[in-house]
């Protein structure tokens, strides 16, 4: 189900965001799962980025290693 305005054209639907901590009380079943699924994308992201600078700080001390 869309949202409409008072015009009846349908809105946008906001991209899903999450701020830790927040109430979780008025979401649905689905709104949560699509918080997880949004949660689990951004920890990958992270594990990604974190794993990229690890070789990075790696290979550096390795070329500068005497």
């Amino acid at each position: 189900m869309t949202e409409e305005d008072e015009r009846g054209s349908a809105l946008p639907r906001l991209p899903v965001t999450h701020v830790i901590g927040q109430s979780l009380d008025s979401l649905s079943a689905s709104e949560i799962g699509e918080r997880i699924l949004l949660l689990n994308m951004e920890i990958a992201r992270l594990e990604q980025a974190r794993r990229s600078k690890q070789e990075a700080q790696a290979a550096a001390a390795a070329f500068f290693k005497i």
